[in-house]
């Protein structure tokens, strides 16, 4: 599997420009926190986890479609959200995320790598230089 140094991709978070202001980061747990720690240090803004499982740590699906592992216990109504992720491949997850979030008052997606409003990366996979 390709892998990216770790220099590269900060680099890359570096230089990506967003055209909103947040209100909250809300990261999808587990893949989410890293970026979105990476993004908090960068725009210091309040930020959540959303706790949605569908793969195993493999990447191979585990159920069906995404399932919300516990309650979302943030107050997310009327706000801007950056909902992020580390990697979109069907968007099942960021979908059912954002049906989760129905009253936010406008969420994008970030990616480190795949789909998104935002992404670093829209390639084939490659491993996170953060993956031990």
């Amino acid at each position: 599997m390709n892998t990216k140094s770790f220099e590269a991709v900060m680099q890359r978070f570096r230089e990506i420009e967003f055209h909103e202001t947040f209100d909250m980061i809300v990261a999808i747990a587990n893949g989410g926190i890293i970026p979105a720690a990476i993004l908090n240090q960068r725009l210091n803004t309040e930020i959540q986890l959303l706790k949605i499982n569908l793969r195993d740590p493999c990447q191979k699906p585990k159920y069906d479609s995404p399932r919300l592992i516990s309650p979302v216990d943030f107050d997310f109504r009327d706000k801007t959200i950056l909902l992020v992720e580390d990697r979109i491949k069907t968007g099942a997850t960021v979908k059912f995320a954002i049906d989760l979030l129905q009253g936010a008052r406008q969420i994008k997606t970030f990616a480190v790598n795949g789909n998104a409003d935002y992404a670093l990366y829209d390639e084939d996979c490659f491993k996170f230089p953060w993956i031990v």
